[in-house]
């Protein structure tokens, strides 16, 4: 299907920022793809001028949060091109999500391509210091007005994209990680592993919490036991014991996240045993009071690889080899950004160019 493309006009043209300049999701291009389904068909997608939506009060969307969205980067190589990172790999994850949310589904060769056309007109927006990236928002709404709970008929496909600096203005540096005491961010059963709004909102209360007691991240607990390891608010997690690699399965209440998979199969090409496994909290405290558990990471797209130098549960705070990045941290980090910018060879055929 032919993407129409309506180029904003030079008064409508934003001002760019230098990429020292560049915060996390501050800053936006100057196209969006937009694509509509109304009558149980998708409509004609679309790149128009970034814009604002005029939405009725009484969308669906706004009353019972059904929406789906899929977080992606784009990166210069030093060829000169713009490159993708495994893009088929969202596009299969952001149908599952549609799935579950009851929403329809998108083509994956159309949802690559509307990325890829809106890259190439707002090309001039990826940023090429180290720790930027152009992240890219795909994203789907329940549009129908109407009040009653049920699937929504109507629904907006877009996508947005924000020139971005690094997640946490540290940097590549450890950060420290409060462990969830008084909520649960996913049940068995529910939406966990869906990319929905509504997983989100359930971690800012405990995210609050955190945030005063001086610790950005949430460490989530299952709902059940409360004693098992999940996975972070927007990041899964992974701890390193006598210098093998331990991550939370995926048993339907973490997300599929495709930084973790990478991960996983970078560290089994290079060596490193890995373990997907249930990890009780309490025996990764006292694997770090005993200096077995001497490295733990979150993994995602937006931060890439995070050590974590701290934990803080029960009130007593774990410090993790001397809030120094551990050497094996360091290696996943070091050849997992290298593939993605282009400096590493590609062996794995995860990167996908854009021109």
């Amino acid at each position: 299907m032919a993407i129409e493309i309506q180029l904003c006009t030079k008064e409508q043209r934003k001002k760019k920022l230098a990429d020292s300049e560049l915060v996390f999701g501050k800053k936006f291009t100057d196209h969006m793809f937009l694509m509509k389904y109304k009558n149980n068909e998708w409509g004609t997608p679309r790149i128009v001028p970034y814009q604002s939506f005029q939405l009725d009060p009484a969308c669906a969307v706004l009353h019972y949060s059904q929406e789906i969205f899929e977080g992606m980067k784009a990166f210069p190589h030093p060829d000169g091109s713009v490159n993708l990172f495994r893009p088929f790999e969202n596009a299969a994850r952001f149908n599952l999500s549609a799935e579950r949310m009851c929403m329809p589904q998108v083509n994956e060769d159309l949802f690559v391509k509307a990325i890829v056309e809106l890259i190439r007109v707002d090309k001039d927006w990826v940023p090429h210091s180290s720790q930027t990236a152009l992240y890219i928002r795909p994203t789907m709404i329940a549009t129908e007005k109407f009040l009653g709970l049920r699937a929504s008929s109507e629904f907006y496909f877009y996508v947005i994209l924000s020139p971005v600096g690094p997640f946490f203005k540290e940097g590549f540096k450890p950060t420290k990680a409060y462990v969830a005491s008084q909520n649960v961010r996913a049940t068995p059963d529910g939406t966990g592993e869906a990319k929905t709004g509504g997983n989100y909102a359930a971690t800012l209360h405990e995210t609050c919490i955190a945030k005063n007691k001086g610790y950005p991240q949430v460490i989530w607990l299952d709902a059940i036991h409360r004693k098992f390891v999940e996975e972070a608010s927007g990041m899964n997690i992974m701890f390193i014991i006598e210098d093998e690699i331990y991550t939370p399965p995926l048993e339907g209440t973490i997300l599929k996240g495709i930084t973790r998979k990478s991960v996983l199969e970078l560290a089994q090409e290079l060596g490193y045993t890995v373990h997907e496994e249930k990890i009780e909290i309490n025996e990764i405290v006292d694997q770090i009071d005993k200096g077995q558990c001497t490295e733990a990471f979150f993994v995602g797209t937006a931060a890439s690889i995070t050590p974590i130098g701290q934990i803080l549960y029960n009130d007593r705070e774990y410090i993790i080899n001397n809030l120094n990045v551990g050497k094996i941290t360091q290696n996943l980090y070091d050849k997992l950004v290298g593939i993605q910018t282009g400096k590493i060879d590609d062996k794995f055929n995860w990167t996908y160019r854009v021109d």
